[in-house]
């Protein structure tokens, strides 16, 4: 046991006030600060005019985005650094802003309600309230489009590690169900020549979808096939995918997804599902948690699961095999063999 003089606060203090160093990377996000520094380095005074805020502020600002590592500066001028200048800046495909835009534009007020919504047990938006809140937010175009994006900025590095671990070469077919932009999609089919595959979504997003996919030179081998998953069977393939799905459902919703993705495949047919898995002991992987809780922020009825959990379900539909390996980051993936 510690003694008095040995405790310290710091962590503590850290980590409530953590909203601090979150909202100023998201501000910037939000500014367009790492796309303007992708033309070149440049001084407080010239990129807060760019910008369009305060000299007051402008110093303070960019110093703190220095300190937390998202910036460099060098003889008075600012510059990204290596991966804010790849994952940030708006020009480049690898841009994974759109997550941080969502999170700027309707999580971090969201968050706000988290102790009414953990007495309650449930969202305290209205449109979160709603069962049809997806329905609505693919109606409204400008929202759908910045859900898209984010999906393909938070899917990038995964569909890249899926794409080099998961044995491709043993099938040669497959279906991303909720594809979005088809960031994953891109992703096997470029390391997979020999790989055909359809991007499986509502109607509204396939001229997103298509506009996507082609631009890496896929339309050829990667269609799109619309539908929604809960009233439709679910296009057949030799692997099915479930990319960040499975977590915005109940548990009723979420089985009833597995036996449709059991259905749709052959005998020695895979089922991928990945997630930022909790890990099974419940205590390590916070950005697993803590996605729990943003689905009761968000979702009427929506969790986070364990491997185990999976597997389970996976097992309970008919699956005759399961594993779980870890991906990268907080993400891991499930496969069924069916």
């Amino acid at each position: 046991m510690k003694t008095e003089k040995e405790l310290s606060h710091g962590s503590i203090m850290q980590l409530g006030l953590g909203f601090w160093a979150s909202k100023t990377l998201l501000s910037a996000v939000e500014l367009g600060l790492f796309t303007e520094l992708a033309k070149g380095p440049a001084d407080a005074a010239s990129l807060a005019q760019k910008l369009g805020i305060n000299l007051r502020s402008a110093p303070d600002f960019f110093d703190a985005l220095v300190a937390l590592g998202m910036l460099g500066r060098e003889n008075g001028k600012y510059r990204n650094t290596e991966e804010t200048g790849w994952f940030l800046d708006k020009a480049k495909p690898s841009y994974i802003g759109g997550i941080l835009e969502m999170s700027n534009n309707r999580l971090y007020a969201s968050w706000g309600t988290l102790t009414d919504a953990l007495r309650a047990g449930k969202p305290q938006k209205d449109q979160a309230v709603e069962d049809d809140a997806f329905e609505k937010m693919y109606a409204d175009a400008a929202r759908l489009k910045e859900f898209l994006q984010a999906m393909t900025g938070i899917s990038m590095e995964i569909a890249n590690r899926i794409a080099a671990q998961f044995p491709w070469r043993n099938y040669k077919t497959f279906v991303d169900v909720g594809a979005a932009e088809g960031c994953l999609p891109v992703r096997v089919a470029t390391n997979h020549p020999h790989l055909t595959g359809i991007g499986y979504d509502l109607a509204v997003v396939r001229p997103l979808f298509e506009e996507y996919v082609n631009s890496f030179g896929l339309a050829g081998r990667i269609r799109f096939e619309s539908g929604d998953f809960f009233k439709d069977p679910l296009p057949k393939a030799d692997v099915v995918v479930m990319g960040h799905i499975l977590h915005d459902w109940n548990l009723e919703q979420k089985k009833i997804l597995i036996r449709k993705a059991y259905d749709a495949l052959p005998t020695g047919g895979a089922f991928l599902v990945f997630e930022a898995l909790i890990d099974d002991d419940r205590s390590k992987n916070a950005f697993g948690l803590l996605m729990s809780l943003n689905m009761l922020i968000e979702t009427p009825g929506g969790f986070d699961y364990t491997g185990a959990d999976c597997s389970r379900w996976m097992k309970e539909a008919g699956f005759r095999e399961t594993r779980v390996e870890h991906l990268v980051g907080p993400d891991s993936m499930v496969v069924g063999i069916k």
